[in-house]
């Protein structure tokens, strides 16, 4: 058992009032932390609040793509195609064709996600396996082939102006400097709550991690439900789940749809954040390290995928100050993991049990060998 999963262990054990307590800490921590400073974890090669938006982003779009790969057991290589049509509504209708704000824009973002996902799913989902994940790779390309040709979407030169989020200058708060050795209050370096403007963008990544809660509970509610269940089992046996009259097909849809929203939600948050997107931004690269990023973490565990979504994102620009190194570190750091960890850092409990029972099995299988 990985420290992580005997952390979360002990956790589910500690009473109901002390987990409250204990989340709530937590949450608070997560969103002091850009303010925070801490010498060990802020990326001194880059913006710290900047990075970490980038790792809300990552973290937004593995809870998505968790839907897809880890519940309903799909292999989906193209989500980034989902993350391009977010981001590209909000950019179509705030900036290249109207000037919607980008609050107004974003449902329209989901729902163009939402409705990219049925129409690749509808005629697609009947393949399995390795045929699904070529077509869904060829929809990431094609996502992007058709941003880089369309002058009506902005061709290869992008769109630009693209509007921010609404926000209010309420208060200021200060940052903390370690630069003395001792924590010290900084008043000269200070974010203001809720505004989102260019220079400063911790106010975006609080922004992005109160998205991250409401999506967490969201998917906690669905993966309790007869939707949930329904989905592991199309994960676990698809056929025996047709003969016990689950109709998969709907429900492999309905996992398509709702982690296209999920991505093209993502997507929304980064245009806003950007003001400028362009097809480079959303390259096949991203889509292999939304899919390493579930895989690491341990597919069909919500906790899990946020880790690894955390490790692909975070660590190359914690390590930034290794040049082009940290990217070979990084690619064996994960075929490690692969060969050593093949289940992910935090593994949902079904894969946990079913170890344990492997090993059971093969204890037996000796035993009865040497008898």
């Amino acid at each position: 058992m990985s420290p992580a999963t005997a952390l979360l262990d002990r956790a589910r054990a500690m009473p109901k009032p002390a987990k409250i307590v204990l989340w709530a800490l937590f949450g608070v921590f997560l969103f002091a932390l850009p303010l925070l400073n801490l010498p060990l974890i802020s990326t001194p090669g880059a913006d710290f609040g900047g990075v970490l938006f980038t790792v809300a982003t990552y973290v937004l779009v593995a809870l998505g793509l968790n839907i897809v790969v880890g519940y309903a057991g799909l292999l989906d290589l193209g989500y980034v195609g989902f993350y391009a049509v977010g981001a590209y509504t909000v950019g179509v209708l705030g900036s290249q064709h109207g000037s919607v704000p980008w609050l107004w824009a974003v449902p329209v973002a989901v729902v163009a996600a939402l409705v990219s996902g049925v129409l690749l799913g509808a005629p697609t989902l009947r393949v399995r396996g390795d045929y699904l994940a070529i077509v869904t790779l060829g929809f990431g390309e094609i996502v992007r082939l058709t941003l880089v040709n369309s002058q009506w979407l902005g061709g290869a030169q992008g769109i630009s102006n693209i509007p921010r989020p609404p926000g209010a200058e309420l208060f200021d708060v200060p940052s903390i400097d370690w630069s003395t050795g001792a924590p010290i209050i900084d008043l000269g370096n200070t974010t203001t709550f809720l505004k989102f403007g260019i220079t400063d963008q911790i106010p975006y990544y609080w922004l992005a991690l109160a998205v991250i809660l409401l999506v967490i509970l969201f998917d906690h509610l669905v993966k309790s439900s007869r939707v949930g269940r329904a989905w592991e089992a199309t994960r676990e046996d698809e056929d025996a789940a047709e003969l016990m009259g689950v109709p998969t097909f709907r429900f492999k849809l309905l996992a398509f749809a709702l982690g296209a929203c999920i991505g093209g939600l993502s997507g929304a948050l980064f245009a806003g954040k950007a003001g400028f997107i362009s097809p480079d931004s959303f390259q096949l690269l991203l889509s292999i390290l939304f899919v390493a990023a579930v895989v690491v973490g341990g597919q069909g565990n919500r906790w899990g995928v946020i880790l690894g979504a955390i490790v692909v994102s975070y660590f190359p620009e914690r390590f930034r100050e290794f040049a082009d190194f940290r990217v070979l570190v990084f690619g064996l750091a994960l075929m490690v993991l692969a060969v050593f960890r093949p289940q992910g850092l935090i593994p949902p409990r079904r894969a946990v049990r079913a170890k344990k029972v492997d090993e059971r099995l093969d204890a037996l299988e000796e035993g009865e060998a040497r008898v």
